[in-house]
């Protein structure tokens, strides 16, 4: 069939900075109305938010969603904990990585799909200061090298 259209709403990008990703999920999540028309006017901020699994469910905290402006007193509370929507299994699969390898549950985007809110979920491990600095310097041989060939070929 045809490729979906999805409609990034906002991205983590600090995540991929802090931390190693080892997988990610994509999960559905539980929203009241005024949260998703917020959304779909982009007021959220995933920078601190993380998850995790309470009670056999996987509960998402620290997302911030603004109150929508017409949304008078059916507003949402702005940093309240949302339930994620996975499959038993992927739960389950969760719970067991995290427990083994000592791994975090963080968010990288919020999007739509088909007119549903999804999100990206990722196992991740924490970066460490050395590695953050590791990556930067190969950012930084690697943009020096395309400077050069470019200037390689103008010649």
């Amino acid at each position: 069939m045809g490729q979906e259209q999805s409609q990034v709403v906002s991205e983590n990008r600090k995540a991929r900075h802090d931390y190693f990703i080892v997988e990610t999920y994509e999960a559905g999540i539980q929203l009241t109305g005024t949260e998703v028309k917020s959304l779909r006017a982009a007021r959220v901020n995933l920078k601190d938010s993380f998850a995790r699994i309470e009670n056999g469910e996987v509960m998402l905290y620290q997302m911030h969603i603004s109150p929508y402006e017409q949304g008078n007193r059916f507003n949402h509370d702005p940093l309240r904990k949302r339930k994620l929507l996975l499959n038993r299994s992927e739960i389950n699969k969760l719970a067991g990585q995290m427990q083994l390898q000592g791994l975090t549950m963080i968010p990288l985007r919020v999007y739509f799909t088909r007119g549903l809110a999804k999100i990206e979920l990722a196992l991740a491990k924490g970066k460490k200061q050395y590695d953050k600095r590791q990556d930067i310097a190969e950012k930084d041989a690697k943009r020096e090298v395309e400077r050069s060939l470019r200037e390689r070929q103008k010649l």
